[in-house]
């Protein structure tokens, strides 16, 4: 017993290298991953004496099952039935494989095996097979296939078990209610009648001495426990559709998702680029964003089918992968794959027309790409060829994607955009959606800049400031504000520095405020008068201040007055440049 202590200690704490050679030591397989290869190890060196086959599992006590899970180094609590499936599926399976969204690649003969060896019903199509073997990896999610830390640091001991050790003890003591009540629901995986409850009442009273109601109550509490056992929560991806009949509205929808499936194909193509159908979130996020294609997806029933194809395009992009890297597995296969090779230099040439002429929308154009492929007699049913195709597109949008980021006008819209955006969270609603707009037509704010730049020889004085600020208030563009202005004259400059007409040092840093009218000036300079009145002392030694005061005004007057002429040139030019836009 020391040298077997010994030994599990080995296991527990030795890599895959060390456990491969303690296989190769014993003659024993040595196949798969650490974990796998160890619960092998520990079933054959440490637990030879118990027979823990399919058949071997059904006939071991509960208690025997809880130290034997001990030794294995994973979770002991729970019922019955689950340690055997927890228990079960240590021993036959490795856990990096048999995941929730592997379950698609099985067979239905794969998956009702499975269920027969899980104590599952196996009643049903592949679907509802599917779903209950996921219900089960869910709730045994993390139980299985790694063991205790403890145990790789070697901080715990395991006691080993053998068979027939406490045969007296269970000869001797009947069983408990618990225990009573795990075998009853083990032996109704699909639920039970009120008759059945009835019976494993009597049973039980029959064989103690406590009182019908108490018994009732025990039995009420531990059938409770095991509620959640038979409602095992199903994740999303693998729920199955209703069993009700669908509503007229919910058939019209359906429809239009079968109608349009291949918008929806390419739809989940576009998301599979960067998302994965194990993030449960991000999808129902995606889904949500077909509302604005057009489908009903505030309907449940809309949501699974869109679903459903998710998971299938997903499954055949991996079939598609694989197909890329892998030699033609027959003859069909591999002329396709020739004539898709003579037809790529002609889908190279056509993907920037389709791209360009469905303006960026790329659902779109890839639906548009494959049935240009089709019309050239390809045969999109095979992964190799279909997934060439569609590698192909995806390729040419990294390259134009790189192209625009080489793009001098591309960065110059870039740099543009960051001063537009900067700290726009925090502008008013108004003040955002002229930024969106100016976003919109910055080839047109360009095009304007440089108009004014070209009239005036590359002079951006206050007059061109201000000639840009008005002509887009013209059209509708609230710029001429505290918050605007400054950005707006900003962009310009750099427009005006990167197409030549100005130096970096005249791009404006600081730029003037909110114009004013002439009205305004007036009323200005009449309380500028006003005030200096007011300050009028009466004796004449302060008439010297009083002087300065007064000539600072009149200073002012005709500053107000050179102002005025800038505007009237300044107008004539606007005048000039709606007449080229007319013309």
């Amino acid at each position: 017993m020391t040298n077997r202590s010994n030994l599990l200690s080995e296991l527990y704490q030795a890599r895959l290298e060390d456990l491969k050679e303690i296989a190769s030591a014993y003659g024993l397989a040595k196949n798969g991953s650490v974990e796998y290869l160890r619960a092998q190890l520990i079933r054959d060196l440490i637990l030879p004496e118990w027979d823990l086959t399919l058949d071997g599992l059904k006939n071991i006590l509960n208690n025997d099952l809880g130290s034997l899970l001990g030794v294995f180094g994973i979770k002991k609590t729970g019922s019955l039935r689950t340690r055997r499936q927890r228990l079960y599926l240590h021993l036959n399976h490795d856990p990096k494989q048999l995941k929730e969204e592997n379950l698609d690649k099985m067979t239905k003969e794969d998956l009702h095996a499975l269920c027969k060896a899980l104590e599952l019903p196996r009643s049903g199509n592949r679907q509802t097979l599917l779903i209950r073997v996921a219900g089960v990896l869910s709730a045994q999610y993390k139980n299985w296939g790694v063991i205790k830390r403890s145990l790789k640091r070697g901080g715990a001991s395991v006691d080993i078990p053998y068979p027939g050790e406490d045969e007296d003890e269970a000869v001797t003591t009947p069983p408990s209610i618990e225990e009573k009540v795990d075998e009853f629901v083990s032996d109704h995986p699909e639920g039970w009648t009120f008759e059945d409850e009835s019976s494993l009442i009597e049973s039980i009273e029959e064989q103690t001495d406590t009182s019908l109601s108490e018994v009732a109550a025990s039995i009420e509490e531990s059938l409770n426990s095991h509620v959640g056992e038979l409602e095992q929560p199903v994740p999303p991806m693998m729920q199955e559709l209703s069993t009700e009949e669908p509503t007229l509205e919910e058939e019209a929808a359906l429809l239009e998702i079968t109608s349009r499936r291949a918008e929806v194909e390419a739809a989940a193509r576009d998301y599979l680029l960067v998302g994965t159908t194990t993030d449960m979130d991000d999808m129902n996020t995606f889904i949500a964003s077909l509302s604005t294609h057009g489908f009903s997806v505030e309907l449940s029933r809309v949501q699974d089918a869109i679903r459903t194809i998710i998971m299938e395009t997903a499954y055949r992009s991996e079939q598609e992968q694989h197909a890329l890297s892998s030699k033609p597995g027959s003859w069909s296969e591999r002329e396709a794959i020739r004539l898709f090779e003579q037809m790529r230099p002609q889908l190279r040439e056509r993907i920037p027309e389709i791209v360009a002429g469905r303006r960026g929308n790329l659902v779109q154009a890839r639906m548009e790409f494959e049935e240009e492929a089709r019309t050239l007699s390809l045969d999109l049913r095979s992964p190799a060829v279909s997934g060439r195709l569609h590698a192909l597109f995806d390729l040419h949008l990294e390259i134009s994607e790189a192209e625009e980021l080489q793009d001098p006008s591309a960065a110059r819209r870039n740099r543009m955009l960051r001063i537009l955006y900067h700290g726009a969270v925090h502008l008013p609603d108004d003040v955002r959606r002229t930024i969106e707009r100016l976003e919109r037509n910055l080839p047109s704010f360009e095009s304007l800049v440089e108009t004014v730049l070209e009239s005036s020889e590359g002079d951006f004085s206050e007059a061109q400031q201000g000639l840009i600020i008005r002509f887009l208030e013209s059209k509708g563009y609230l710029v001429n504000t505290a918050e605007l202005r400054p950005r707006v004259l900003a962009c310009a400059g750099i427009v005006g520095t990167e197409l030549g007409y100005l130096t970096p040092s005249q791009i404006p840093r600081l730029a003037p405020g909110i114009l004013v009218s002439d009205d305004q000036v007036d009323a200005i300079v009449a309380e500028l008068k006003a005030l200096a009145a007011t300050f009028k002392p009466p004796k004449a030694e302060a008439e010297e201040p009083e002087m300065e005061l007064a000539e600072s005004v009149a200073d002012a007057s005709d500053r107000v007055g050179d102002v005025r002429g800038k505007i009237d040139r300044v107008d004539a030019l606007l005048s000039r440049l709606r007449l080229q836009d007319d013309q």
